[in-house]
C-alpha cells in the first residue's frame, strides 16, 4: 500500500509520535522512510549572525539522524534524511513531490486561539495542500505521573 513514507520532523518531543507511528507504518508496508527537518528562514533570522544557519542546520542533522537511528533499530531498510531550508510547509511539499511519498505522517501540536488563527499550522497547511494522504497523530496528553 505505501511505498514511501515521509515523516517530517522538527527534533522536538511533540513529533515522537508521529515518528513511531512512520517508521511502524514503514516495517508493515516495507516501506522506504523519508525523514525531513525544515530550517525556517522566514522567521526573520539574522543571516549576519555568524553561525547562525550553521547551528539550526546542525539541530536539524541531529534530530534527522535520530530518527533514522530509531527506525534502523526497529528494522526499517531504506531511510532518507535530510535537512531542508525555506518556508515549512512548502518544502515538505516539494520533498513529497519530487520523491513521489505515497503518505506523509505528522504530528500535530495543541496551537489554539489567535496565534493558530492567524499564522496557521504547518501541519494544517499540509493537510489542505498535499497530493499524499497525511496521517496527522496527536501527541500522547501526559500522564499525571509525568507533570509532576
Amino acid at each position: 500500500m505505501y511505498d514511501r513514507i515521509l515523516v517530517p520532523t522538527d527534533g522536538s518531543d511533540g513529533t515522537r509520535a508521529a515518528v513511531e507511528h512512520a517508521i511502524d507504518l514503514a516495517t508493515t508496508y516495507d516501506a522506504a522512510l523519508h525523514v525531513v527537518y525544515v530550517v525556517d528562514t522566514d522567521v526573520g533570522l539574522d543571516a549576519s549572525i555568524p553561525g547562525t544557519l550553521d547551528a539550526l542546520e546542525e539541530a536539524g542533522e541531529d534530530a534527522v539522524d535520530e530518527v533514522i537511528r530509531q527506525a534502523e533499530a526497529a528494522g526499517v531498510d531504506a531511510v532518507e534524511g535530510v535537512v531542508a531550508r525555506g518556508t515549512p510547509h512548502e518544502a515538505v511539499l516539494e520533498y513529497a513531490d519530487e520523491h513521489d511519498v505515497d503518505l506523509v505522517v505528522m504530528g500535530t501540536h495543541g496551537r489554539t486561539g489567535l496565534d493558530r488563527y492567524l499564522l496557521g499550522s504547518v501541519t494544517e497547511k499540509i493537510v489542505r495542500l498535499s497530493d499524499a494522504p497525511v496521517l496527522t497523530v496527536r501527541m500522547p496528553a501526559e500522564s499525571p505521573d509525568e507533570s509532576s
